[in-house]
């Protein structure tokens, strides 16, 4: 039998992956799942994004290879697009690389940036995929631990005392996934100044910031950021676009060129019509995200009442779209995922999944029409 690669042995598959198997199977057996477990967007793009696609798709040559760096418009767009909501420059030349998501962008820096044995700071509760692309390219994962007790931000005294000698990179994601903590100056300036004592790229993942939030926030704001910082964006969340994997790593031309070297041996370039659709997106005014949240308002008082019936406890001030739930004393997350699940029918996410700081909460997903929320409620 040929043996898979050793670097396997090191991950296992994605829990959603593994989970919505398991979803999946109840459904097909006839129970009324309610899955609000996953951030899929469910609503729709802006309609005048669909035209954009439309229209393109008779370009002259919409269906060739496109450049690795993007369409001009497109890399213009995602500027104008920094300098109206964050006031951030950005030089569209060579400061900003199209991804196919912001996912991609993960393995793209590490596989630039880390050899094997380099040490990587994540977050603990944290998203899985920067431990995971950690370990599949050899280096070494260590987390620093986020708790309510600090507003879910780094401590840095506690960073200081880590033997920092061979990391190489931090993982940073504000707002915070999966706790829905807003970006805060302080600490993106704190960020800069570590990563530049200890000559640590830090890198911001950052697709929440215009969901339930008036006060959006970038890394890059912070002077002398770009020295030091990358950061991730993406359409996936805020123009419900998921599924057309459009995302765009933002920094200095130095370290773009040495992702680009990555890229360059892992795709043709990004869909000419995708990125038509996606200026169409970048150009829109605040109204449309003004529309998206009161939506997504409505849904979160909902999924309080469930929160509320479980016994849980949350912060209301929170941005993105999940609903970060402490769980009464004593509880297990994954028991009580699992109790839900196959008592209740509904399916949510267990904190455990995001490190072991999240044991003893779940997370609800925005995701999902009101009326399913109401009937989640009634099965109470």
């Amino acid at each position: 039998m040929i043996q898979s690669a050793k670097r396997l042995e090191t991950v296992q598959e994605y829990y959603f992956s593994k989970k919505l198997k398991e979803v999946r199977q109840l459904a097909s057996e006839g129970k009324p799942i309610i899955n609000m477990g996953i951030g899929s967007p469910d609503l729709q793009p802006p309609s005048t994004v669909i035209k954009a696609i439309q229209d393109s798709l008779t370009d002259v040559g919409a269906h060739k290879y496109q450049s690795y760096q993007g369409l001009p418009e497109f890399r213009n767009a995602v500027a104008n697009f920094y300098k109206a909501k964050y006031n951030v420059i950005i030089n569209p030349d060579n400061e900003i690389l199209p991804l196919m998501g912001s996912k991609e962008g993960i393995m793209h820096i590490s596989l630039a940036f880390l050899n094997e044995g380099d040490h990587v700071l994540i977050p603990n509760p944290g998203y899985p995929t920067y431990s995971s692309v950690t370990n599949l390219v050899g280096a070494k994962s260590v987390f620093y631990e986020l708790d309510a007790t600090n507003n879910w931000q780094p401590n840095f005294n506690e960073l200081e005392k880590f033997d920092l000698t061979n990391v190489k990179l931090m993982w940073v994601n504000y707002p915070h996934m999966p706790t829905g903590t807003k970006a805060l100056k302080e600490t993106y300036q704190q960020l800069i100044e570590f990563g530049k004592k200890h000559h640590i790229i830090i890198v911001n993942d950052n697709p929440y910031s215009f969901i339930l939030n008036d006060t959006p926030k970038s890394i890059l704001q912070v002077e002398g950021a770009k020295d030091i910082a990358l950061e991730l964006n993406s359409l996936s969340k805020s123009y419900n676009m998921a599924g057309w994997r459009v995302g765009k790593l933002i920094g200095n031309q130095h370290f773009l060129n040495e992702v680009l070297k990555v890229k360059t041996q892992m795709d043709s370039g990004m869909f000419y019509g995708i990125q038509k659709g996606a200026i169409k997106a970048l150009e829109l005014d605040d109204r449309w995200f003004k529309e998206q949240n009161k939506i997504y308002q409505s849904r979160q008082q909902l999924i309080f009442k469930i929160a509320d019936t479980l016994g849980c406890t949350y912060n209301k001030n929170t941005s993105g779209m999940f609903v970060w739930a402490k769980l009464p004393e004593g509880q297990e997350s994954e028991k009580v995922v699992d109790d839900l699940l196959h008592n209740k029918h509904i399916f949510v996410a267990p904190g455990t999944i995001f490190g072991s700081q999240g044991e003893g909460y779940i997370r609800f997903s925005l995701c999902v029409p009101e009326e399913k929320i109401k009937e989640a409620i009634t099965r109470f």
